[in-house]
């Protein structure tokens, strides 16, 4: 599925912070609109309010117009248990920060960094949902 079938992305908006989420760990990335390029950050290795507050001091610092939230899907597409787990992550961060969140297809987002060597592969795994998500923006 294109995202850029699916998404009305405001021109306005210019810059993203992107999170690979886990029930333990949550990779994070920036990046904007100009370039197409997303960098990795610290990945957040936090669970429950924490993790939102460690989340809070990364859109305080990188001040983003929107959130990007990969969201996993079985191979066929069918949704699975980290589905609704993505994706309820993705609703608490809209109501807790305000901003708008895209939800991204991110599968093998995580093999992919794994075999491009990433010694962080939940960063790496942000990284590439970012890509992906600017790469389909007009």
């Amino acid at each position: 599925m294109s995202l850029a079938q699916t998404l009305s992305v405001p021109a306005a908006q210019q810059s993203f912070l992107a999170f690979d989420f886990g029930l333990k760990r949550t990779g994070v990335a920036v990046g904007n609109r100009m370039l197409g390029q997303a960098t990795a950050q610290t990945t957040v290795q936090a669970q429950g309010d924490a993790r939102f507050a460690q989340i809070e001091k990364r859109i305080q610092e990188w001040c983003p117009d929107a959130l990007v939230v990969g969201v996993p899907f079985h191979p066929d597409g069918a949704a699975h248990e980290n589905t609704l787990r993505a994706q309820k992550f993705a609703r608490q961060l809209r109501g807790r920060f305000g901003l708008d969140v895209y939800e991204v297809d991110e599968r093998y987002s995580t093999t992919e960094a794994l075999s491009a060597g990433a010694k962080d592969a939940d960063a790496a795994s942000a990284c590439i949902i970012l890509e992906q998500f600017l790469r389909s923006l007009p």
